[in-house]
Parts: structure tokens; sequence; C-alpha cells
């Protein structure tokens, strides 16, 4: 049985998709068992295949290059312990001057408030048009959504990254407690 899924991406990520001499799209083919048919003109993506779940690993991963994310952390989600997580910034403000105001809270000056929400989360942020996209591990992506979505609602920054790093120490303490007993919960 063929499968088959649509979806558009910015006209101005088709060429990251597709990738010099088409090695991006090639990639992504070949790990996912699926056929790109890329409108480079309209960024139009046509994807099919025959297993369901290469077919949704590469919608995905079209999904995040198109939101932003280079091709190398895309591909972190050909590992099915990583997700992909994408907050629409008109959910949390209206205006178009009101979304350059709330993106640059969440970059950062130079991105550093970018940066510390990556340290902290060992997650990956893109902040791409009108959207937020996160790649990582399911409770790295949830500490990194928080940590994003209080900014964006207006928390001060000092605030949002102490809690941050409570949290980055009780990761790593379970993560610790985890190894010590051998993996076992």
């Amino acid at each position: 049985m063929q499968y088959m899924v649509e979806m558009k991406i910015p006209r101005s990520r088709v060429a990251v998709l597709i990738g010099p001499k088409g090695e991006i799209k090639k990639r992504i083919e070949e790990a996912t068992s699926t056929t790109l048919r890329v409108d480079s003109g309209e960024g139009d993506v046509q994807l099919s295949s025959e297993d369901s779940v290469g077919l949704y690993t590469a919608k995905v991963l079209v999904q995040a290059i198109g939101r932003g994310f280079s091709p190398e952390r895309a591909m972190l989600l050909l590992n099915p312990e990583y997700v992909l997580d994408i907050l629409l910034l008109r959910d949390y403000i209206g205006t178009k001057k009101g979304m350059i105001r709330i993106k640059g809270r969440v970059i950062g000056q130079e991105g550093k408030s970018r940066a510390v929400i990556e340290e902290l989360t060992e997650a990956h942020l893109s902040v791409y048009g009108k959207t937020i996209g996160i790649i990582g591990l399911p409770e790295n992506v949830a500490l990194a959504r928080h940590a994003v979505e209080s900014l964006l609602k207006g928390s001060p920054h000092s605030g949002v990254f102490r809690w941050l790093e409570r949290q980055h120490r009780q990761l790593r303490m379970r993560n610790l407690f985890n190894v010590a007993d051998g993996g076992a919960r």
C-alpha cells in the first residue's frame, strides 16, 4: 500500500531541504524509505512511501527544516526517541510589532537567551517566521517549551533561568541515579 502526504514549507527553506546537489533530500529519502517531490517555486513537498513510519519520520524532518532547523539538527529526529515541538507565536501575541518583540525575548541579546535555554535543557531551538521549534528528548523539550512559554508570557529572564537551572540539576541527578542503578526505575 502506498501512503502519501502533501505539505508546504517556506520557499526560502526549499534550497536547504534539497541541499547541495540534492544531498539532503537524498539522505532523507534513504533514511526513511520515502520519495520526496519538491516544487521549489511554491514550496510544496509531496512525500510518498510504502512504510507509514518512514513517511511520518520524513514528514517531521521536512517540517523541522521548514521551521528553520539546519538539516543536521533535523536529522536528530531519525532517532525515534527525539521529538519536534512547534509553538505558534500568534497564540501569544497577534501584532507584527509584538511578535518581533517576543521573538527577541526568546533569542536574547546576541542569542544569549536561546543559548542558555539550549544548554540547560539539552534541546535545540529555532526561532523562524511565526514559530519557535524545539527538537530533543521529550523531557528536555517539555522543559524548553515551559521556559520559552514563560518568556513569551513576559516572565523575567532571571526567574526563568533560575527555574531552568534547578530543573537541569534535578534532571542530571535523576540520570546519575539511573546510571548507578543500571537503568532500572
